[in-house]
């Protein structure tokens, strides 16, 4: 299954609420939610009651398009937060927040994640260091994630730096130093330090039919 290329706005109307997906837009009037908060399509005015499986099934794909994770890939961090010790739900988050491009992107490193993706696979984005060009890279309590000293006359690293680009709040699990385009995972996030909105226990509930 390829990666979805469409509209991304829509994405975001059939959920029903801001998934940030499209970067500065979505904090700027222009955000189609803040116009026009209707599911897309001719019909997107109807009300329809969703069923139990319909309402695992969308907070399922929310959390799936919002961190832009294919569904075989959703899998193997469902099967893994299963087998591991605690809440299989806020482990599943935690699986997700630790990727590298969601990290890049709570840096403020990215406006997006799609954007921090990219970053990555070109080759921008240190670990500890050393380059990483994988985006679902699990980042370590300690470890610490900078842009590399050769990417950082990008203007856009540029404009991060100086402040003029501004990024998501930083969560309280991360620290972050603008200045030099470098943070640090303090530790690694609970469920009370992830802002993604979603009804894990649904998604849990959706794979164990």
């Amino acid at each position: 299954m390829a990666r979805y290329t469409g509209p991304v706005c829509r994405l975001c109307r059939r959920a029903g609420e801001k998934l940030y997906l499209k970067g500065e837009r979505c904090y700027s009037p222009k955000c189609p939610i803040e116009k026009k908060a209707l599911p897309p399509g001719q019909h997107g005015a109807a009300r329809r009651k969703l069923s139990e499986y319909g309402l695992q099934l969308r907070e399922k794909q929310k959390v799936r398009q919002q961190y832009g994770v294919l569904e075989r890939q959703f899998r193997r961090y469902v099967a893994k937060a299963q087998r591991a010790r605690g809440v299989t739900g806020a482990t599943l988050l935690q699986l997700l927040e630790r990727r590298l491009d969601n990290v890049v992107y709570r840096l403020g490193f990215a406006t997006s994640r799609s954007q921090a993706r990219q970053w990555v696979l070109h080759g921008h984005v240190e670990v500890n260091g050393r380059k990483v060009n994988i985006p679902s890279y699990l980042v370590k309590a300690g470890d610490e994630v900078a842009i590399g000293e050769g990417s950082r006359k990008i203007p856009f690293f540029s404009d991060v730096a100086q402040g003029a680009i501004r990024g998501p709040e930083v969560p309280s699990w991360l620290e972050v130093d603008r200045e030099n385009l470098r943070g640090q995972v303090l530790h690694l996030p609970s469920r009370e330090e992830i802002d993604t909105a979603v009804q894990e226990n649904l998604i849990v509930e959706h794979y164990a039919r």
